[in-house]
Formats: structure tokens, C-alpha cells, sequence
């Protein structure tokens, strides 16, 4: 479905999410389909507020995008047997090697959340969303948080215990 004519008219990457408006307008990409909806409603502000706070959740946001985010992303992709015919050519190895990285990154992460509650300072943003679906996709690529990344799991069990989690 997500590689069908449907999603290709709306997004030529053939890629969800896909947020089409009423005018018809498209647009494409997690974040910026969030920034549109935190325009529309901006309370809770979940980009931060102030251009300090601001700043740092955009630093956390990309942080955990493009470091844990998109390695757990090759992992899942290059090792899950349901991913083979989405990812051309799946390389076993190329996911193995990512496995690294996520936990290097999960230990800097724990450093980190030992200072404070959430990614990007005192209140929940983006970025503990980004990194809380990180740490989920991490079951499939098969990779686990370290034992002694305990303020990753504390962290990542305060995140999952939010209505919004479930929602």
C-alpha cells in the first residue's frame, strides 16, 4: 500500500506520512506535518518555546533523528525478513553494523536524561517523541536498550506511560 499509485500521486518518494488538507495542499515528512500542527494549535508548545528552549528541542529533535533514529531504521530495514522486498537489496551486514551506533548513542542519551527528565530539557517535546519511537522500532531491528542505560528506561517508560503513547 505504501509503495501503491495512491501514496506515489501524493508523495513521489511513495513514503507515509502523507497529510492531505482540504484545499488539497500536501504535505509530507513527520516534522513537518507536527510544526503544521503545532502552527494550528501551538499549546502544548512541543517545539519549545523561547528561542533558547526552541533551540534545544530542534538540537534533541535531530539528534535522536539522525542518530538513533535512522540507525535503528537500517538495522529494521536491512535485518527484518518483512522489510526484504521494501528495502532493494536488503545487507544483513549494513544492519549489523548499525547496531553499534544505536548503542554507542543510547550511552551518551543516558549521560544526559541522568540531568534532566526529558531529551530536550524539563518539558516533553518532538524529541522525546522521535527518540520514544526510535527505542520502539528497535524490537523489530532487534537491538536492546542496555541494562545499564537506566535513565533510557526510565525515560523511555515514562514516555510509553502517556495517554498520548497509546493513542
Amino acid at each position: 500500500e505504501h509503495r501503491g499509485e495512491e501514496v506515489a500521486q501524493r508523495n513521489p518518494l511513495r513514503r507515509l506520512p502523507v497529510l492531505e488538507l482540504d484545499d488539497g495542499t500536501v504535505i509530507t515528512e513527520s516534522i513537518a506535518i507536527c510544526r503544521y500542527f503545532e502552527e494550528l494549535h501551538p499549546e502544548p508548545a512541543l517545539f519549545g518555546t523561547g528561542a533558547l528552549g526552541k533551540a534545544k528541542v530542534e538540537m534533541w529533535q535531530r539528534r535522536l533523528e539522525l542518530n538513533l533514529m535512522v540507525s535503528v531504521a537500517a538495522a529494521f530495514r536491512h535485518i527484518h525478513p518483512a522489510m526484504k522486498e521494501w528495502e532493494v537489496p536488503q545487507i544483513p551486514e549494513w544492519g549489523e553494523a548499525n547496531k553499534p551506533k544505536v548503542i554507542e548513542f543510547l550511552h551518551l542519551l543516558d549521560h544526559e536524561l541522568a540531568q534532566r527528565e526529558f531529551a530536550a530539557g524539563d518539558a516533553y517535546s518532538v524529541a522525546d517523541i522521535t527518540g520514544m519511537i526510535a527505542i520502539d522500532f528497535m524490537k523489530p531491528a532487534r537491538i536492546k536498550v542496555p541494562a545499564e542505560c537506566t535513565n533510557v528506561l526510565r525515560w523511555y517508560a515514562a514516555l510509553t506511560s502517556r495517554p498520548s503513547a497509546t493513542a
